[in-house]
């Protein structure tokens, strides 16, 4: 028994066989001492899934400002087709894009305005000085369209329709209705127009 504690080794992770024979008579034995196997462990490399593509309208033939414009309304849950036409409608009558357009149609900023201004022509002091209140909590600049915009969806004005206009399927005129009690207008113009045309020139594109 000590001979064997003598040649015995520690066991280890190997794949190693060693044979030791003990020393002395011919009619001792002898003794295999196998190392302990362990599989190799294989690296599993996680391979996330493809991220599946996202459809998007875009307008054919807008310049920035409308794009930019139908790309916010579209993150905010505005989908159907005929709902963002009504809306650019809307904004096109009332300003032609230019976030920096005082009532007249002079451009200035909005410091210099004091009556209606913007993308839908903020002209009532709620609205207007609610802009520059805006602004000032989100360290943003009254007259830039990225700061209207972010701002037009917290009016109470647009908050009363907002539901409705998130509900697809329905025609431009409906939305049309419904556009009313968020811009209130004084004069109608061409903004069905408008809205029309940009249903039009809508396409849907994967990214």
């Amino acid at each position: 028994m000590q001979n064997f504690f003598t040649v015995a080794l520690p066991l280890l992770a190997s794949v190693t066989t060693i044979s030791a024979t003990l020393p002395s008579s011919a009619s001792a034995p002898s003794y295999s001492i196998i190392r302990e196997f362990e599989p190799e462990k294989t690296a599993i490399l996680e391979v996330a899934p493809d991220k599946p593509k996202e459809k998007r309208l875009i307008c054919k033939g807008c310049n920035e400002n409308e794009n930019a414009t139908l790309a916010y309304f579209q993150s905010v849950g505005i989908t159907d087709k005929n709902a963002l036409a009504t809306i650019m409608g809307n904004i096109k009558q009332e300003s032609m894009f230019v976030p920096n357009i005082c009532e007249g149609g002079y451009r200035t900023a909005y410091h210099n305005c004091g009556r209606g201004f913007g993308l839908i022509q903020f002209t009532s002091s709620d609205r207007y000085y609610g802009l520059g209140s805006f602004a000032r909590k989100v360290g943003g600049n009254p007259s830039t369209l990225d700061t209207q915009l972010r701002y037009i969806i917290t009016e109470p004005q647009w908050k009363s329709i907002e539901d409705r206009m998130k509900v697809p399927g329905k025609s431009i005129d409906r939305y049309m209705s419904y556009a009313y009690r968020w811009i209130s207008w004084g004069l109608h113009g061409a903004r069905t127009h408008y809205a029309y045309d940009y249903a039009n020139r809508m396409i849907t594109i994967e990214s």
